[in-house]
């Protein structure tokens, strides 16, 4: 009898997980789907890998598998002294035969093969406001069902997703077991939702930071002043320092997008000074008269080469 090393074929450990188990067929069946790869042998690895999982992903024929001790893949060995006590008993002359418990290899159950189901992905557009809060939403998707004839039709599925708050724009959100239904016992697909956020008349999203253009007078610049600026939670008072020039960031800690892990991304003003462009004949005179008294100039360092 040779023997068949199950985590070998799917690439997990021994210690393997059934978590893990699940998420490594899927990866590998979807890869060598006999109506999608073009590997040569695509149909036979998509065999070893429904025979692999139908063991392993079940509780008792794993704890009877790994009864049989280590071996390497395609040797000849005999079951254990023992082994069948407990396993049933009969005849072991198929031995993996036995352990599917009336499966065929390769997954197969009343004629066909285990196949997982197809993944689907949505777009979803939300406003800052509901990444910042989190928001419920129902999705329309079409998915792939069989009728009572057996034949796959498209049929529209409405499902109420929850976004959670702090959600990114360009995230990718798994619903797990929410795309197309598998075939023969396989596995359903996933459904993913990829996450824009519609632009905001204010704010920039930098990942969970964001960032706010805050205009100011020049005398505001120059002599310092406090101004009112927006948040997401409320307006606040922030205080500029005499003396400001365009393009300074002033951090305010914690008033970003919320994280999943805990705690807030930051909110960064950014100074912009803004020039009046139509002046009242006194703040004109006003101005001319700045520029008569004042010695400032901003191009010295300009002038300083050669």
């Amino acid at each position: 009898m040779k023997y068949k090393d199950y985590y070998k074929i799917l690439g997990v450990e021994k210690t393997a997980t059934q978590d893990e188990i699940k998420k490594a067929y899927r990866r590998l069946a979807r890869k060598y789907h006999p109506d999608v790869s073009k590997e040569k042998d695509a149909e036979e690895k998509f065999k070893e890998l429904g025979e692999a999982n139908e063991v392993l992903k079940d509780v008792k024929k794993r704890a009877a598998y790994d009864q049989l001790g280590s071996y390497q893949a395609g040797q000849d060995f005999r079951p254990p002294p023992g082994w069948g006590q407990g396993q049933g008993g009969g005849d072991y002359s198929d031995l993996f035969s036995e352990l599917f418990g009336g499966a065929r290899p390769g997954g197969r159950r009343g004629g066909g093969f285990a196949r997982p189901g197809q993944d689907f992905e949505v777009a979803v557009t939300i406003s800052l406001d509901e990444a910042f809060q989190g928001v419920e939403r129902s999705v329309t998707v079409e998915l792939p069902e069989a009728t009572a004839e057996g034949y796959m039709v498209r049929v529209p599925k409405t499902i109420k997703v929850r976004i959670p708050k702090g959600t990114t724009d360009g995230q990718k959100l798994r619903l797990p077991g929410k795309g197309g239904k598998g075939t023969h016992g396989g596995l359903s697909g996933d459904l993913y939702l990829n996450i824009h956020i519609q632009p905001h008349p204010f704010f920039k999203m930098v990942g969970h930071d964001l960032q706010l253009d805050v205009p100011v007078t020049p005398w505001e610049a120059a002599l310092g002043a406090t101004v009112e600026v927006p948040t997401m939670e409320g307006n606040v008072r922030i205080k500029v320092s005499p003396g400001a020039k365009s393009g300074q960031k002033m951090r305010l800690t914690g008033k970003g997008l919320p994280k999943r892990t805990g705690g807030h991304g930051d909110m960064y003003a950014i100074i912009q000074i803004v020039v009046p462009t139509e002046l009242t004949e006194q703040e004109k005179a006003l101005f001319e008269e700045l520029a008569k008294v004042s010695t400032f100039n901003p191009r010295t360092h300009l002038m300083s080469q050669g």
